[in-house]
């Protein structure tokens, strides 16, 4: 399974991956992450899904820029790599099923190009189409979701800073993690501010981040002791005997 995150502030964006790769009992580490910058053209894209597929996509894309190929707009290369999943598809599809895989790469795809007024984050899905990210949805997650959206949920909006969107990201993470043996150190986070045209990617392994983990733990444990109980008491009054007296 995979854990990919993006993020879109007003700041500018923040995108998290983890690096495991999951093969029946084995275990490996690939980078899920994709970058592409040259002057006023700055892109990365992060997958989930058959890590065959996602290589396969991703050369043909390669292949279009080197061949010259020049897209002014995000959304616009967005299509394009849409385009060589669905080639992928075309060539692969049929074959996988039959060997009893399922055709499946959903992309995150954010960035800045040339004539984009500001800076965008999409969702591309196996069948080629997407969606923009807009103010109402500050956030996407790819792969294993489940256990890391309450805390994005809670604290993340069009206004929060890059840095609040890594800090809630790297929790996210580290609650997907803890309920999941698929998704592990190391991440790889990308940011990317708003007009700067330059994608900043760094990988944290899981000592560097161990001492947040561990502050966020206690923080946790505190704010349910500080949680008042007495609301409780209605519910406990029922239970025979609570008080130390026969039922």
């Amino acid at each position: 399974m995979t854990y990919c995150l993006g993020v879109k502030v007003k700041e500018g964006l923040v995108a998290i991956a983890d690096t495991r790769i999951t093969a029946g009992t084995n275990t490996t580490v690939k980078k899920k992450v994709y970058v592409a910058q040259k002057g006023n053209y700055s892109l990365f894209m992060m997958t989930s899904g058959l890590r065959s597929v996602r290589d396969k996509a991703v050369h043909y894309f390669e292949e279009l820029i080197e061949e010259g190929v020049v897209y002014n707009k995000l959304y616009k290369a967005v299509n394009a790599f849409g385009e060589q999943i669905k080639r992928v598809a075309e060539e692969d599809k049929a074959a996988l099923e039959r060997a009893g895989f399922k055709f499946n790469l959903n992309a995150i795809v954010g960035g800045q190009l040339k004539d984009d007024a500001e800076h965008k984050l999409f969702l591309l899905y196996s069948e080629g189409n997407w969606v923009e990210l807009d103010q109402g949805s500050p956030y996407v997650i790819i792969g294993n979701s489940g256990q890391g959206k309450a805390i994005l949920n809670r604290v993340l909006n069009e206004n929060s800073t890059m840095k609040q969107a890594l800090k809630a990201g790297f929790l996210s993470f580290d609650s997907t993690r803890v309920s999941n043996n698929d998704v592990d150190f190391p991440i790889d986070v990308i940011l990317y501010k708003k007009d700067s045209f330059s994608v900043v990617e760094h990988r944290y392994e899981q000592k560097d981040l161990q001492r947040v983990a561990e502050i966020w733990a206690d923080k946790l444990k505190q704010a349910l002791d500080d949680i008042p109980e007495d609301w409780m008491d209605q519910s406990f009054d029922k239970i025979p005997g609570l008080d130390g007296l026969p039922g």
